[in-house]
């Protein structure tokens, strides 16, 4: 078994295991011969080989519907904003966090949901995650008001952090290392399939106002299927644990929770409240909480060496600025996506399943170039295809900004088409192949660890963008809008984000060539 799990499939939000697997119940494929039993003048036996257990292609199932629900949902919200908004009469903040408040949970709880998987087992976590989540789901479909929706929110957050981690270590300790590359291509097909249907699913789940019930059952429509998974898996998943789980660190998930919200929460309230004095106070001294988080992790790697994060990896160059790369790639994708949804059906007036259909060229292309990308471009061009990427993410935006001010109001499904293809070609060259690039010169024994902390950055730095979304967006957006100023005021705002959106990744394009030119071979041990 190796050291470390491989990383994970491109362009997810999967965890790979942080240590080793220890089975418990092998569903694996073993091949044992048994010694033959000779008698004088008689041919020698055949070896017996056990036949394979396909009880592990049921599991593989099992966690891939959990995991592509789990990449749906954060999908799905998003166009269905508007019409929450209308329907319960949430505020700004409500909007923000309803979105924010997952990405926030999910990230706080990742890395601990996966050494609580270690220690007490996958299989366990996996069933109380996927039985949480689909819980909160329902909380969600029935919650009264905008408060309850937020509350359901960051427990869905919080237990899909607990459910998705343990998918790749279930799936590293359920299938040798010669079918895991099948594995892994068929999680790529997943999450390119969850990015394209999870928006057009969610318009129209809201268009078709099942029973009356408006936007409620894109949430609802997780409890079939939470119940389903809860029951197979309880079946058909073996339960592995780590040999040497390490140590949960409880004070390092409080001080990086208590960080992120003092700096997001004043983030999201603030245009609504006029920028109270404590909001800059409680931004200022989140500063000072994430360095308390640094030294803290810095002693318990020299206490009994079980950090939350392992500062070490920030002396590998090429990991310390994907890091930065893929936290400022969150800010921009979660800037971008719950703007342009609100500029669409609030400022154009569009219905939600125009827009969700609107969208479809931008999730087709992002597939189609995240493909070519690992098969083809990265091997031969290396690091150059993700700076190619983001230049055609700028162009792009340059592009839907020039279509937006020459249209105006009247700009069609058609036009926008164009950007958004340039876009989701310039996304796709760089969502698939960035993972394998930041950890290509990672030590093997920190792949996991390291994996780990790359979701968690980018899921903080998307929880970020739609904080930000306050000053970006809903800033340049005046109080008590008469009804026809409405429209011309979202696409002014539209068209200012646009612009903070293209400068977040002209920083990217920049810190990107410290990236290595071309990622190291599997199987390379990366420096000490």
């Amino acid at each position: 078994m190796p050291s470390s799990a491989p990383p994970p499939p491109a362009a997810s939000q999967l965890v790979p295991p942080t240590s080793p697997a220890t089975v418990k119940t092998p569903v694996a494929p073993v091949k044992t011969p048994v010694a033959p039993v000779k008698s004088p003048g008689a041919p020698a036996a055949a070896p017996v080989s056990v036949p394979a257990d396909r009880r592990r292609w049921f599991a593989l199932a099992i966690v891939m519907t959990a995991a592509f629900m789990d990449l749906v949902d954060v999908t799905i919200v998003n166009i269905a904003i508007p019409s929450i908004t209308r329907e319960t009469g949430a505020s700004v903040s409500a909007i923000q966090w309803i979105t924010a408040g997952y990405a926030l949970a999910f990230a706080a709880g990742l890395i601990t949901g996966g050494r609580l998987g270690d220690i007490y087992g996958r299989k366990r976590l996996f069933l109380i995650g996927i039985g949480g989540f689909t819980l909160a789901s329902a909380l969600c479909g029935v919650a009264p008001d905008p408060e309850t929706l937020v509350a359901a929110r960051i427990l869905q957050g919080a237990t899909a952090a607990l459910m998705v981690p343990q998918v790749l270590s279930i799936v590293h300790a359920t299938f040798p290392a010669h079918e895991r590359g099948k594995v892994f291509g068929l999680f790529g097909a997943v999450v390119g399939l969850g990015a394209v249907s999870g928006p057009l699913l969610g318009a129209l789940l809201t268009e078709w106002d099942l029973f009356g019930l408006g936007w409620r059952p894109i949430f609802l429509i997780n409890l079939p299927v939470g119940i389903a998974g809860l029951i197979l898996g309880a079946k058909f998943i073996s339960e592995s644990k780590a040999p040497k789980a390490v140590r949960l660190d409880l004070p390092g998930v409080a001080l990086i929770t208590l960080a992120m919200l003092m700096l997001i929460y004043p983030l999201t309230r603030g245009h609504e409240l006029g920028w109270p004095l404590w909001g800059h106070l409680s931004m200022v001294g989140s500063l000072f909480v994430f360095a308390a988080l640094v030294i803290h992790q810095r002693r318990k790697a020299l206490a009994d060496g079980s950090p939350l994060i392992e500062l070490s990896l920030f002396r590998v160059k090429s990991f310390a600025a994907g890091i930065a790369v893929q936290l400022t790639f969150g800010v921009g994708l979660g800037i971008f996506f719950l703007v342009w949804t609100l500029y669409m059906q609030t400022g154009l007036g569009w219905s939600v399943l125009r827009a969700g259909v609107t969208g479809i060229p931008f999730s087709v292309a992002v597939s189609v170039a995240a493909g070519i990308s690992v098969q083809k471009l990265v091997p031969r061009f290396g690091r150059k295809v993700l700076q190619a990427g983001a230049l055609l993410m700028i162009t792009g935006l340059l592009i839907y900004l020039w279509e937006s001010e020459q249209y105006g109001m009247g700009i069609s499904s058609l036009q926008m088409a164009v950007p958004l293809v340039v876009m989701g070609a310039g996304m796709g060259l760089i969502v698939a192949p960035l993972t394998d690039m930041v950890l290509s010169e990672v030590p093997k024994e920190h792949a996991g660890s390291a994996s780990g902390l790359i979701n968690t950055v980018q899921q903080m730095g998307t929880a970020l963008g739609l904080g930000l979304v306050s000053v970006v967006f809903f800033g340049a957006i005046g109080d008590r809008l008469v009804p026809e100023a409405v429209g011309p005021a979202f696409v002014a705002a539209f068209q200012q984000s646009l612009w903070w959106v293209a400068g977040v990744l002209s920083v990217i394009f920049l810190v990107m060539f410290a990236l290595p030119a071309r990622p190291r071979a599997h199987g390379e041990s990366g420096p000490n």
